[in-house]
């Protein structure tokens, strides 16, 4: 799992988004930034956590705070699950894998006896200065948006 932790600088990155936007951490100084990774689109666990996070997507805002999912899935894949699901979060498409190293969220994975290579889910709160201030590391999805979305009115403030 991530190497990061709280109180240091957040790695840059820049990824293409559905709607065929490019997202810059860089772009988004002064603003509380929510960085989600997730294994893969239109899978249960991932589709949940999406929704969660588009349905507080107002209270975000309010709060100040910019939420970004990012998995290894193509801008094509992430455009079609936004579709489907009705989901009003920006989507990084991180199909080389950089980020999601960066991040230390590539993790070996164990399932059905089988390992295998794959994002860990995971959430990092980045404040308005680019420093992490809290991660949740090995997410669980139930009440997973709202525990994010009180640290992200905390750090706003």
């Amino acid at each position: 799992m991530t190497t990061l932790t709280e109180g240091q600088a957040a790695p840059q990155f820049e990824l293409p988004t559905d709607g065929g936007a490019t997202v810059r951490l860089s772009d988004l100084k002064g603003k509380t930034v929510v960085v989600y990774f997730y294994p893969k689109d239109n899978t249960p666990g991932c589709t949940t956590e999406a929704i969660d996070f588009s349905s507080r997507a107002d209270a975000f805002e309010e709060a100040g705070a910019v939420v970004i999912g990012i998995s290894r899935d193509s801008v094509k894949k992430h455009d079609n699950f936004k579709a489907k699901h009705d989901l009003n979060v920006t989507l990084g498409a991180d199909v080389d894998g950089t980020v999601t190293e960066g991040y230390g969220v590539w993790v070996e994975k164990k399932m059905y006896g089988r390992e295998f290579m794959g994002i860990q889910r995971a959430t990092f709160l980045i404040d308005s200065a680019g420093v992490i201030r809290k991660i949740w590391p090995k997410v669980k999805i139930k009440g997973h948006a709202d525990e994010v979305l009180a640290a992200a009115r905390e750090f706003s403030c």
